[in-house]
């Protein structure tokens, strides 16, 4: 049966060329970077390459990268502690997100909450768009850190980072951003744009999983992560992941030099997906803002129908699509991101993300709507409800 995968911002696979980098390091080039003698110091140079080979890619210093274990690591380390150690310093314990940030996020702030931080969520509009005048007029004396997403992994919407930064810094506030979605996806520079923290992931990139990245700008305080060694500039502590920072370091270098061709291609292949559904299937609607959108990304509503019962259906066709984070996939809870811009709950059920990458073709996408505008059909001729009927 043919397979045909669109769900990019759930994962990638690993390029060939990524594989083949990381390779040696299992083997051969296996020692300890912390090592002195020589196959020690081919890891730690292997490790500095891949360093300067992120930073190249957000226009960074490379001592202002520091690799983690996860997007969701770097996440947690920017928010959370930085939030303790403004407290500890008596600048306040106020922090600001929205209510559509990714569960590493969100997360982070209920756990600050129970430590007694006070963290406002903010509302987006109905293309989940920030409101710049609603995020200055909720700073306060005591806030200390904002954090927005530089692209969300649901809808898409990318956020209007640079003015968010230029808000942070007129309060002296601290703005962290997870740019997981956004790597590699689109041009970032993160001086340019003014952020202190960004967060990053690998295995978003073509590269593999288990290794991401927190962009800590130079003059940013942000006490260590991990205790017991001195990897990391002394941030964070343990043997370092050889491997993933390797194939992270060589997918960092291809996404730089593919990038204009990489939002080109798939931006070209998900207008037409969205051009061939319009046409084969009524009764939908686009969520999120279409012309601030990654260039991958679709998320669609289908009238009438449960979307995890099409995502089963496509599923028999060999294709793999996503009712909304990966992260949160096995949650029966409604999208809270869809939630937040206003999809009425029925319409929520029935939402589904597609996302196109390097290696989709035209070809998939004619297979695709193929099969579910049949799935679609099928669905609707069994359900419960319909246009008439209403939910």
């Amino acid at each position: 049966m043919r397979q045909i995968y669109l769900d990019y911002s759930a994962t990638t696979p690993v390029k060939d060329e990524v594989l083949q980098e990381m390779l040696p390091y299992f083997t051969e080039r296996f020692g300890n970077p912390s090592s002195l003698y020589t196959v020690g110091q081919e890891s730690k140079t292997a490790i500095s390459t891949a360093r300067e080979r992120l930073a190249a890619l957000i226009g960074a210093d490379p001592k202002e990268i520091f690799f983690t274990s996860s997007g969701t690591e770097a996440d947690n380390w920017a928010v959370i502690e930085t939030a303790r150690l403004k407290r500890d310093k008596g600048k306040g314990n106020h922090i600001i997100t929205t209510k559509i940030e990714h569960h590493a996020l969100l997360h982070s702030g209920e756990a600050l909450e129970k430590e007694g931080f006070d963290v406002t969520y903010l509302g987006v509009d109905a293309e989940g768009f920030v409101r710049l005048s609603e995020l200055e007029a909720a700073i306060r004396p005591e806030t200390t850190l904002i954090s927005i997403m530089f692209a969300n992994n649901e809808i898409g919407t990318i956020e209007p980072i640079a003015q968010i930064a230029e808000i942070a810094k007129k309060h002296g506030v601290v703005f962290h951003t997870d740019a997981v979605q956004a790597l590699g996806n689109i041009d970032i520079d993160v001086h340019a744009l003014g952020v202190d923290l960004m967060s990053m992931s690998g295995h978003k990139i073509y590269g593999p999983k288990g290794i991401g990245a927190l962009y800590i700008r130079k003059g940013v305080a942000l006490p260590a992560h991990l205790y017991g060694g001195a990897q990391e500039n002394n941030k964070r502590a343990g043997t370092e992941n050889l491997t993933g920072i390797v194939g992270f370091g060589k997918a960092a270098a291809l996404a730089k030099a593919n990038l204009r061709n990489h939002i080109q291609k798939v931006s070209d292949l998900r207008n037409y997906f969205l051009e061939q559904i319009q046409e084969n299937i009524e009764d939908i609607r686009i969520n999120g803002n279409f012309e601030h959108r990654l260039p991958g990304n679709l998320n669609i509503t289908f009238k009438y129908i449960e979307g995890e019962a099409l995502l089963l259906l496509l599923d028999m066709d060999g294709i793999a699509v996503s009712t909304g984070s990966a992260c949160s996939s096995a949650s029966l809870t409604p999208s809270h991101v869809l939630d937040a811009i206003g999809v009425p709950v029925e319409e929520i059920h029935g939402s589904i993300r597609f996302t196109v990458g390097d290696f989709t073709t035209k070809e998939d996408i004619d297979y695709v709507v193929e099969k579910l505008k049949a799935a679609v059909i099928k669905l609707r001729r069994i359900s419960s409800v319909s246009k008439e009927s209403g939910w």
